[in-house]
Parts: C-alpha cells; sequence; structure tokens
C-alpha cells in the first residue's frame, strides 16, 4: 500500500475498535468496477493490509516486535477470498504484553466483522430506499399508498 491509500483509508474509511488495535478499513471500489467491465484485471482482490506503529508506542525493538506479532496474526487468520478493501491495523501499548493467542482471535474477529460490514453494505442501502413496510392491517401513514 502507498502513502496515499493509508491516506485515503484514515480519512473515509470505517473503524472498528478493539482492546488491542484500531483496525480502519475502506472498501476498493476499483477492484469491483474492473471485475464488472470483464477487463483483465491486475488489481488484487481480497484484503490489502497495512501497519501504522508510532513512536509513541516505544523505541524501535518494541515497534518491531508489535509489527512482527500483527503479521504473524494476519497471517494466521487472513482470509483467502472476500471482498476487497484495504486495511490499515493501528496497535495500543498493552498488544506488546498481550498473549499471542488473544491478538490472533482479535484479528480474526476484526477481518469477520469487516466482511461483515462491508458485504451487507450494499444490501443496507438498497434496505434503506424501498418503499415503507406495513404490518398486516395497519394503515399508511397520510401522503403514502
Amino acid at each position: 500500500m502507498r502513502h496515499s491509500d493509508f491516506e485515503r483509508v484514515y480519512k473515509q474509511g470505517r473503524r472498528h475498535f478493539s482492546a488491542f488495535m484500531t483496525v480502519f478499513y475502506w472498501p476498493r471500489p476499483e477492484a469491483d468496477s474492473v471485475a464488472k467491465a470483464g477487463q483483465a484485471s491486475t488489481v488484487n482482490r481480497g484484503l490489502r493490509i497495512g501497519f501504522t506503529v508510532g513512536r509513541v508506542l516505544g523505541g524501535a525493538v518494541q515497534r518491531n516486535r508489535m509489527k512482527r506479532r500483527l503479521r504473524e496474526a494476519v497471517r494466521m487468520t487472513r482470509p483467502v477470498a472476500g471482498v476487497s478493501a484495504d486495511v490499515v491495523i493501528n496497535p495500543k501499548k498493552s498488544l506488546l504484553t498481550t498473549d499471542f493467542a488473544a491478538i490472533v482471535k482479535e484479528v480474526s474477529r476484526a477481518f469477520v466483522v469487516i466482511e461483515q460490514k462491508l458485504s451487507s453494505s450494499g444490501a443496507g442501502k438498497a434496505e434503506a430506499r424501498s418503499p415503507l413496510r406495513l404490518r398486516s392491517g395497519q394503515a399508511p401513514p397520510e401522503g403514502r399508498s
């Protein structure tokens, strides 16, 4: 991922908060449009994952250890195929002292939430535009038929 991809995910994306990290994600629409157009796609489907570990979280040794633990957790839990999205994981200081199994569980949960939110976002928009549904025997409000 490039710097501009990180910026887009931070500014336009959604967030998932957990105890040891904050996960930012944004769907990649160009992957869907290229696939729908039937053209040969050089864009990878699935998740592109990046990490941001700032100096606030510790020295170089601690920051590198956080990145190594996160990379391994992502490698172990990464979905094979699914939604096309950019994901940025921003760890918290507590990641250093946490059991690795808990990190794997949180990363896995974050991927499940991202897949649910992004796959249901299209259905949610269609539902919002659907006509008013009434219970049986209930009259429509004035102005609607």
